[in-house]
């Protein structure tokens, strides 16, 4: 639990997590912030997804 890379992933997924978190709330609410911050927030998500997925890979591929 105290390995530093674990701790990295975990912090990257909870980036995904708050980043789906806003994007469905602004999606649920709709009005002037929906429609400015949309495609943007789907972006990061998409980007940290990524940064997440790689970081677990390599993580798996290290330590077995």
């Amino acid at each position: 639990m105290s390995d530093p890379f674990f701790i990295l992933i975990v912090i990257a997924v909870l980036a995904v997590v708050v980043v789906l978190m806003m994007g469905l709330g602004g999606f649920a609410k709709g009005g002037k912030f929906n429609a400015q911050n949309s495609n943007k927030l789907m972006r990061w998500r998409i980007g940290l997804q990524f940064l997440a997925v790689v970081l677990i890979a390599i993580y798996v591929f290290t330590r077995s």
